[in-house]
């Protein structure tokens, strides 16, 4: 019944967005949470190093075979997919890019999906490609949860917008929304309602 991992997609936009979401979770969030941000190819990624200082939970680059434990959060490095096995693993592979984009939101998505069927929480944020919808069509087929950034709320709203249109999406909401329906959907209590 309980929900088991998230994952995360987010694009253009969307490292402020996710700061926002991170920083909000408490250090008793108990759910793993996978995400994949779009970085430019030529651009070196510090980006775990920098969502260290605004999370209170253990962030880390996604390596190789890497388990995939409780309350950490796991960044898909640079130029590479992140995929989930079947023995709740991380894998990577520098396959053929997919929209556009390595890593891809579909790839990690999808190969979620598959593992933690109905126990998944899909959330895409925002972005200027449609990569995510896919993915998140396919969690919506095995009954897990899946939320869209309100695309009001994005700096780039066509990934959300591509969501919105191809997905029966559970919620359109905003960043602060996003963060209390993680809370909520993990049975903490927070003083004060979603907004």
């Amino acid at each position: 019944m309980g929900f088991k991992a998230v994952v995360i997609g987010a694009s253009a936009g969307g490292i402020d967005v996710l700061k926002n979401i991170l920083s909000k979770l408490p250090s008793n969030f108990v759910l793993p949470i996978i995400i994949v941000l779009h970085m430019k190819d030529d651009k070196h990624s510090n980006i775990s190093e920098y969502f260290r200082n605004h999370c209170n939970l253990e962030v880390k680059e996604a390596e190789n075979y890497m388990q995939i434990k409780k309350s950490e959060v796991y960044f898909a490095p640079p130029n590479y997919h992140i995929l989930v096995e079947k023995n709740e693993t991380l894998t990577l592979s520098v396959e053929d890019k997919v929209n556009y984009s390595r890593p891809s939101i579909d790839v990690l998505f999808e190969t979620a999906a598959d593992v933690y069927g109905k126990d998944l929480i899909g959330i895409i944020l925002s972005g200027a490609n449609g990569d995510g919808s896919e993915g998140l069509l396919e969690i919506n087929k095995r009954g897990g949860l899946c939320i869209v950034q309100d695309p009001k709320t994005a700096e780039m709203d066509k990934m959300p917008i591509e969501a919105i249109n191809k997905v029966d999406t559970d919620y359109i909401l905003t960043v602060d929304g996003i963060a209390e329906a993680l809370i909520e959907y993990t049975n903490l209590k927070r003083n004060g309602g979603a907004r």
